[in-house]
């Protein structure tokens, strides 16, 4: 027969293993989102299989770039980058003048946007960010429904556009629906 001592430690050894199992789903379910792009610590979305594909290796998305420069020759577009300062992405496009990207207020500018660089020192100042980025939610499919039409179509009468509309992904293909 069980005594109330037997009862408290199986109570007890449950509650380690529901607190176990809850820190343990919790962990999978807030995985890595967003990935900081040097140098400007813009996030790239870990959570668009074709901008973060899985590695064969790791099991891991890895963003396809590296780096975010001017420079930068994306292998598809468009491409998001996020601040989260703000509540909505860019989309990067390359460009003949280089790196480009659309905002749904501003339009198309050279990346990077004029706040992340400090022209005087020729230098890039990187976004300080919170110590929850990596975890922030990813950017809701209907903000790509919306705007991933609106920023390919203006892409398209971009002066320094360099990709036919055949080439450009649509949302359903970034958020892997």
């Amino acid at each position: 027969m069980f005594t109330k001592k037997d009862f408290l430690k199986g109570l007890a050894l449950a509650f380690a293993i529901m607190i176990t199992m809850t820190l343990m789903s919790v962990n999978s379910i807030h995985a890595q989102y967003w990935a900081a792009i040097p140098p400007y610590n813009t996030l790239w979305p870990l959570w668009s299989p074709v901008l973060s594909p899985v590695g064969g290796k790791t099991g891991v998305p890895t963003p396809l770039v590296t780096s975010l420069t001017p420079k930068t020759i994306l292998p598809v577009q468009p491409a998001l980058t996020w601040d989260p300062s703000y509540g909505y992405p860019w989309l990067l496009y390359n460009s003949t003048i280089g790196l480009a990207y659309w905002d749904q207020i501003f339009g198309f500018n050279p990346w990077p946007p004029d706040y992340l660089f400090n022209s005087a020192a020729n230098q890039p100042i990187p976004i300080t960010l919170a110590g929850n980025w990596a975890s922030l939610p990813p950017t809701p499919f209907a903000w790509g429904a919306q705007w991933v039409p609106v920023g390919n179509t203006a892409y398209l009468n971009y002066p320094y556009a360099v990709s036919p509309i055949g080439t450009l992904l649509n949302a359903l293909q970034i958020w892997g629906l």
